[in-house]
């Protein structure tokens, strides 16, 4: 006869996966760090990292790539996060590699921060001697993170090749790399948008106030409403007017797109979120529009 207390919820499974992968890292990578942007995937992942340590303090720092066009909630949240948490934070800024000519700031309406992100990445990782980064990335988000490893490798020049990933039968994962390579490690790549949420809910934690409805002033772009802020290149024929919105991903406030919703509390998003057929990446992120193939495109020279 089975014994009931043996059986565990969907979100038990996920979260004892997750927390393998997180252990598995930190046990055979030297210089790992999680990026942390304080998104709601990277919130739950830096919860895991928490639980999968505790009650010893996490055994590695964060970091952010900041673009510098950022929510200005979730920046007040990241830095009041990582302090209650104690862990070191370290910022990587796009700015500076603008001002030391690593990259060309975009111009024009569709200007975004948001590719520039992957050489600061990149430097940075070079310069910490970083050997695993642990992202937030979950397969139901876009077709190319969908076919993307757990542990996914990236060559001496941080790319990525699609056709050259290695196997992982029975949650084995290969974790050898030679001198200036890395991996990338998505503990949330079996979770779904609902999952991220319900877990959220039953952990009780705290999320920038930016994921609940709120009114802003907007404007609308390629059928998306843009934040009107300075970094978004508003045109003349694009009128700025207050709606009832909320975020449902958050990246470069250029590129990053609020949905209308009367959504308040976690039980009236969670009911949203499960009524709706499209993606948070492609209902909201204007970077994923540029081709069919933007993210994998992206991918491949190093980005998240």
């Amino acid at each position: 006869m089975q014994r009931s207390d043996y059986l565990l919820s969907q979100l038990d499974v996920l979260e004892a996966e997750s927390i393998h992968i997180i252990r598995e890292v930190a046990a055979e990578f030297e210089r790992p760090v999680l990026l942390f942007s304080g998104g709601k995937d990277s919130i739950v992942m830096l919860h895991l990292a928490k639980k999968a340590f505790w009650p010893a303090p996490i055994p590695f720092p964060v970091m952010h790539v900041d673009t510098g066009h950022n929510f200005p909630e979730v920046i007040e949240f990241r830095d009041r996060r990582v302090a209650e948490l104690g862990v070191r934070l370290i910022v990587a800024s796009v700015q500076e590699s603008i001002d030391k000519g690593r990259v060309v700031e975009e111009t024009g309406k569709w200007a975004s921060r948001n590719r520039l992100q992957t050489t600061t990445l990149l430097d940075a990782i070079e310069e910490h001697r970083f050997d695993a980064a642990f992202g937030g990335a979950r397969r139901d988000e876009e077709k190319a993170r969908a076919k993307e490893r757990v542990v996914s490798f990236r060559d001496d020049f941080g790319q990525w090749d699609p056709k050259n990933q290695r196997p992982e039968l029975w949650n084995l994962y290969n974790t050898r790399i030679r001198q200036g390579e890395h991996v990338r490690v998505f503990p949330l790549s079996n979770w779904t948008e609902l999952d991220v949420w319900d877990y959220i809910r039953r952990e009780q934690l705290e999320i920038p106030s930016i994921y609940f409805a709120h009114t802003r002033r907007v404007f609308e772009r390629d059928g998306m409403l843009l934040a009107d802020s300075p970094y978004a290149n508003r045109q003349e024929d694009e009128p700025v007017f207050e709606a009832m919105v909320r975020y449902r991903t958050v990246g470069d406030a250029s590129c990053t797109g609020a949905i209308k919703s009367t959504a308040t509390t976690l039980d009236e998003v969670i009911a949203e979120i499960a009524a709706t057929r499209i993606t948070e990446r492609g209902q909201t992120r204007a970077d994923d529009r540029t081709s069919e193939a933007a993210m994998e495109d992206r991918k491949k020279e190093g980005y998240f």
